[in-house]
């Protein structure tokens, strides 16, 4: 046991800039394991391959490092406050709070400095955050971080679910013993549960990824029509359930004056987005997790947020529909039927209509969101 490297290298990690750091042992976390493996079976990972696609490998520590001894897990805050859409008349997409900046950098550049400290010592150490390699919110958990949340989120005290997670794999021998475990903050609370707009929280601590946003989006294919009104504004990620939380209320609440600038790209032009090559959507979102690394599925989230809060009198919103009614990919003309129908728009330059997606898409019921000074979707 080594408590004074430890303890070290926890003021470390402060002095960085982490939000919390903590320690812990770098056993096997074999009840996550049959955890991801029971929902893997149910279908709950919605295809999510995410820790998902191999537990055995996302769950044990010794697979990053052979000789893995202990963890040092760090979190870091995301927050940098909500501005408003832009007021130019025109629809935006909404862009979750954790993806409007890159902040996975800032935190492996700072788990980078514990890291560096070990191989100082002689150790070997490997920094390890949103990847598939480790279960980042079982090893906070573990690290006594935070508490899980019934949103599936792990809670830290004083901030939230507002952090990122991350760790460092070492073969240095910092602990004999897990500290205890953070003791449950959620009480009889069940907001997260109840403010999902698709009721993905399925139970607490249960999520179902067939059901939730912030997956959909991400997922290769057409988008599911069952949860495209849903979708609302978003484009990318959903922070419903984190802010319904009342810790993160509480926290917003308290850090809302204090953080008004450095929000980053919280709102993008849906009309600019499918106005943009691909060469263009791949320098500006690039860092998404896009499908297959393809515009396409940019555009469908683009061309569903669309028709849920774009004006039909609006010459560029019309101008881009009619643009993707008319474009090659058969799945970006499907998401521009669903969207002109919506907006009640005519169908009059779509172009492939008997391509399979684009049939099932005009035999699919739409109820128009808005008729005003347009024709009818028929």
């Amino acid at each position: 046991m080594n408590g004074s490297l430890a303890s070290e290298l926890i003021e470390l990690g402060r002095r960085a800039g982490l939000t919390a750091v903590g320690v812990c042992r770098a056993d096997p976390f074999a009840r996550t394991e049959e955890i991801l493996v029971q929902r893997k079976e149910e279908g709950l990972h919605g295809g999510m391959q995410f820790t998902y696609r191999n537990p055995a490998r996302s769950t044990n520590p010794a697979r990053i490092l052979p000789d893995a001894a202990a963890l040092v897990v760090g979190a870091l805050d995301f927050w940098r406050g909500q501005p408003p859409p832009p007021d130019d008349g025109l629809p935006y997409g909404r862009v979750a709070a954790y993806a409007r900046q890159d902040h996975y950098t800032a935190l492996r550049d700072r788990l980078k400095q514990v890291a560096d400290r070990l191989g100082e010592k002689g150790f070997q150490a490997v920094v390890v955050a949103d990847e598939n390699h480790l279960v980042d919110r079982a090893a906070a958990y573990r690290a006594g971080l935070g508490w899980w949340g019934k949103s599936a989120n792990l809670l830290l005290p004083g901030a939230g679910s507002l952090v990122v997670l991350g760790a460092v794999v070492t073969d240095a021998p910092l602990c004999e013993e897990d500290p205890p475990p953070m003791e449950d903050g959620c009480g009889s609370c069940r907001q997260c549960l109840d403010g999902c707009p698709t009721g993905a929280i399925v139970a607490p601590g249960v999520v179902d990824a067939r059901r939730c946003l912030a997956w959909l989006v991400q997922q290769k294919g057409v988008f599911p029509a069952e949860y495209r009104v849903e979708l609302g504004d978003r484009i990318y990620g959903c922070d419903d359930c984190a802010e319904v939380c009342p810790p993160n209320r509480i926290r917003v609440r308290l850090d809302g004056r204090r953080r008004s600038n450095g929000s980053g790209q919280a709102w993008v032009s849906l009309v600019d987005l499918l106005e943009s090559s691909d060469e263009e959507l791949m320098a500006r979102f690039g860092r998404w997790y896009i499908p297959r690394r393809q515009p396409r599925y940019l555009r469908r989230n683009a061309l569903v947020a669309l028709g849920n809060v774009g004006d039909p009198s609006e010459p560029r919103v019309r101008s881009v529909v009619g643009q993707a009614l008319g474009d090659s990919d058969p799945l970006v003309r499907a998401h521009a039927v669903w969207c002109a129908r919506r907006l009640g728009l005519e169908l009059t330059p779509l172009r492939g209509r008997n391509d399979p997606l684009v049939q099932e898409e005009l035999q699919r019921p739409v109820t128009a969101r808005l008729t005003r000074g347009s024709a009818t979707s028929q």
